[in-house]
Order: C-alpha cells, then structure tokens, then sequence
C-alpha cells in the first residue's frame, strides 16, 4: 500500500487542486516544504499526492530525515503513478481537459487507463471504479506474475 507519494508541479496549488478534485478529496497547504501542497483522497488508507515547486528534490539529510533543495525544473521524467478515484470516466476527463492538461483513454491489453498529464508533463493513470476492477482482477497475486513474464515487449510505447 503507498499511502503518499509527492510530485513537482510549477504551480504546485493548482496541480493539487486539481488531483483533488480528481479524488474527490481536498486540497491544503503542505508546511515541511513551502510553496508545496497537499491533495487528499480523505480515504481510510491516508492516500494522498504531495505537489512541490517544479525543481524540488529530495536529498537525504540522515536523522532528522531528508531535506527538501530547489534545482532547476527538469520537464519531463519516468515517475509515475495510478491512482484509483471514485470519479466516473466521463468526469475524470472533463475536469483534466479544464485544467488544460493532456488526457488520454488506453487500453493497457489487460486493463484500461486514463493518462492525466499533469502541467502536461507528469503522468498519472487514473483508474475509475471500471478500470480499477480490471486492474486489481489483473494484479491478483496468484496472476500478475505469470501475466507479466509471458507479455510481449510494447515497441509502441517505445520511443
């Protein structure tokens, strides 16, 4: 279980406001790091998306734990994550397309996904209650592991 995750956003309110809206949860003000901000599924597992200023980075800082340093905003970058809403499909869309952000409705073969690009530069699947039944049907323990080591490499999706 991830309870909590963060990513960098150039205006990291907005990009919150709009995770949260997505979750059906809340939006507040993230005091460790300023600037940064907290969506909140309000869910009993504590899921949540931390949003930091584009360029924050992490750095470990030993017992007092890390510490939160500004660099250059980097664009693009592998992390990503799927996030199960209680939002239908058809919401989940409109409320992306109105923060103008990308957003995409895929067939992964097994399950389906929406691609939300957050600032149109991080992705994150959204799983609506369909696409979160096909893919926990898909990640079942005694399934996923078979199901992957037989799967085909995707040249599609390389680019």
């Amino acid at each position: 279980m991830i309870h909590h995750l963060s990513i960098a956003a150039r205006d990291p309110k907005n990009a919150a406001g709009v995770l949260a809206e997505l979750m059906g949860g809340t939006c507040v003000p993230f005091p460790p790091n300023p600037g940064s901000f907290f969506a909140l599924q309000l869910d009993d597992h504590g899921s949540g998306v931390e949003v930091y200023p584009a360029g924050t980075q992490l750095q470990p800082a030993g017992p007092t734990g890390g510490t939160f340093v500004r660099k250059d905003h980097r664009g693009y970058g592998s992390t990503h994550f799927a996030l199960s809403v209680a939002t239908d499909a058809a919401k989940v869309q409109e409320i992306a397309q109105g923060a103008g952000w990308h957003c995409f409705d895929c067939n992964r073969g097994p399950f389906h996904v929406i691609e939300v690009w957050v600032e149109n530069e991080t992705m994150v699947e959204i799983l609506p209650p369909e696409y979160a039944a096909e893919y926990l049907a898909f990640t079942r323990p005694d399934r996923v592991q078979a199901a992957m080591a037989a799967a085909p490499a995707a040249a599609a999706r390389q680019g």
